[in-house]
């Protein structure tokens, strides 16, 4: 009787350079235990330079691979069709001058883009009108509502990024990683259909 075997790819690994990848890295099976060991063993890919930071194998290969050693068995994907590999490259680490200056520069930026919001829609003759309406006097200065605003403004920002420094308020994703987590997806998307044509450019050239 055939065997069968089910085979997920996962969707992203990370890889240290020069090693050497095995398909028990890249994919999730499910099948009889001395299979599954087997299996997990056989070699995918070997990083080298030429391979950069990404690379995409697809499901074929792997198919490939595993009937190689073991041709009677009935394979079943399931899942995405292909493992995107992100080889560990050590980055260089920034200068502490440079990392005041960016976090200078995002930090005026972001205050000279709230100033010039709230001078367009004229926040400061707002607060003097509601001021007086409530109180019924007229102040140049209506600190029993700036302040209160200021600091409700700073934390509205908490609480809309949901972290406080490294703290997570809670488990629900903010906004912002809701946009990385989507263009994420997006470059990932780009970087399987970019490898999918270069492969079949090699065909064709072959």
């Amino acid at each position: 009787m055939e065997k069968s075997i089910y085979v997920r790819m996962r969707h992203r690994v990370l890889v240290q350079p020069n090693t050497t990848i095995t398909i028990g890295e890249i994919i999730q099976i499910s099948a009889e235990d001395s299979i599954v060991q087997a299996i997990k063993k056989i070699v995918i890919h070997q990083v080298s330079k030429k391979d950069k930071n990404i690379i995409v194998i697809d499901v074929m290969k792997v198919i490939e691979q595993i009937r190689r050693r073991f041709p009677h068995v009935d394979i079943q994907t399931v899942g995405p069709a292909q493992t995107i590999i992100e080889v560990a490259i050590k980055k260089k680490r920034f200068a502490s001058a440079l990392f005041v200056a960016v976090w200078f520069l995002l930090f005026t930026g972001a205050a000279l883009t709230m100033m010039n919001f709230h001078e367009d829609v004229s926040m400061r003759e707002v607060h003097l009108r509601i001021y007086t309406m409530i109180t019924g006097d007229v102040v140049p200065k209506p600190l029993l509502f700036q302040i209160p605003y200021s600091l409700g403004l700073g934390l509205g920002m908490i609480l809309f990024f949901n972290h406080f420094f490294r703290k997570r308020l809670n488990e629900e994703p903010s906004p912002l990683e809701v946009e990385m987590f989507n263009y994420q997806q997006d470059l990932d998307n780009y970087l399987i259909f970019n490898e999918n044509k270069e492969s079949m450019k090699h065909i064709d050239d072959n």
